[in-house]
């Protein structure tokens, strides 16, 4: 069935703003600037994008125990993620089933779920344990009351959830996925710090710098630009996700000025990719770095056009974290992560700043530099533009 709200706000004139957006590399220009302004617009996306596609959101082992549980908001949406009792990771609106209070806030480790302001108390599973005095609603069964669950995967560490009722098939979102990472041991990775801060910039601007080395020189020149060689171009790939691999003078994990003392090579590692980093963007919401050391992962969600939520994780192989000295030789990575962000933050808002001025334009990539940054609008444009 066409999306008629997408159909009715996309003019003719956005819908061939858009269509420039899925052209090949060397030719494709980047997204319109409304869509990372209008609040509209930002609304269709939340229903187009982040509640029909899956949604990578972090490491499977941010939740090692049963009844461990992180709650997220973004998009207009509230979730619970949390381990059931047979080791399962579950996805749950946060919302009582009795009249809608919220149930959770935070993250941290429960027995079972209860709400605060009626006491109805849900399983790990999701299905209604209890609800005071509702023996006396004629018909009421506890089996029809569970919390709205959300569709899961997990995948090489990664955890998936799809909010539509019919979830497309995961596997097409993945298809080469594990294939080209297949060097790093990305599964056993171990998450270790993870911090959470707001920007005022849209969530996809903060994740296409993430992705593109075209501004390290100019953005970075005395932290991180010597670090990074040229890269190699953007792979193709099947999936819904965009890649590049570069070689670098040491580690990516570190300041080009405290390179003297990294972690050891993860297990396994060798040939090139044993003297390098590869980029990785899973559309929409996720991308990470890993290297020859560790893994650094950012999660943006979309919390207005002009303002997202980050998640920062850093993850290191176990056999690095149980190593002697790991505890000191690790904050010099943390410190890598919060130097380069501290860079790229002021350069976000001042995009964001720009992004809204009325005669803002679309722009044109640079194609060895911002491949992933280009594939990622190409995918985009072709999810707002479909009508189906």
């Amino acid at each position: 069935m066409p999306d008629t709200l997408i159909d009715h706000h996309l003019s003719e004139t956005m819908k061939a703003d858009l269509a420039k957006c899925c052209l090949p590399r060397h030719q494709a220009w980047s997204l319109p600037p409304q869509f990372y302004t209008d609040e509209g617009l930002a609304k269709h996306e939340y229903n187009r994008i982040f509640r029909r596609q899956w949604l990578c959101l972090g490491r499977a082992d941010q939740l090692p125990d049963e009844g461990d549980y992180i709650c997220l908001d973004f998009a207009g949406q509230a979730l619970i993620l949390i381990r059931d009792k047979g080791g399962d990771i579950r996805a749950f609106a946060n919302t009582c089933r009795h009249r809608g209070a919220r149930l959770l806030n935070g993250s941290g480790r429960v027995a079972g779920i209860r709400c605060p302001f009626h006491s109805w108390a849900y399983k790990l599973d999701g299905s209604l344990a209890g609800a005071p005095d509702m023996d006396k609603a004629s018909g009421f069964c506890k089996a029809d009351f569970g919390l709205i669950s959300y569709h899961v995967s997990t995948y090489l560490g990664f955890v998936f959830v799809c909010l539509a009722e019919d979830a497309p098939d995961f596997a097409l979102a993945m298809v080469d996925f594990a294939d080209i990472h297949a060097p790093w041991p990305m599964e056993t990775l171990v998450s270790k710090r993870s911090r959470d801060f707001k920007v005022d910039c849209n969530w996809k601007t903060f994740i296409e710098v993430f992705n593109e080395y075209y501004h390290l020189p100019f953005v970075h020149p005395d932290s991180i630009d010597d670090v990074y060689h040229k890269p190699d171009a953007g792979n193709d790939v099947g999936g819904y996700f965009a890649t590049q691999f570069g070689s670098t003078e040491g580690t990516g994990g570190l300041l080009q000025t405290t390179q003297q003392n990294p972690l050891p090579l993860m297990p396994g590692l060798t040939g090139r990719e044993a003297s390098g980093v590869r980029y990785t963007w899973l559309f929409p919401n996720l991308t990470f770095a890993i290297g020859v050391d560790a893994m650094w992962i950012y999660e943006a969600y979309p919390l207005a056009s002009s303002r997202c939520l980050v998640r920062q994780t850093a993850c290191f192989p176990p056999e690095t974290i149980t190593a002697d000295n790991f505890d000191d030789k690790v904050q010099a990575y943390y410190h890598r992560l919060d130097a380069a962000l501290d860079e790229d933050i002021p350069a976000l808002v001042n995009q964001q700043a720009g992004l809204t001025q009325p005669d803002a334009r679309q722009g044109r990539f640079q194609p060895e530099l911002e491949p992933n940054v280009a594939s990622f609008a190409s995918w985009y444009a072709d999810q707002m533009l479909r009508t189906n």
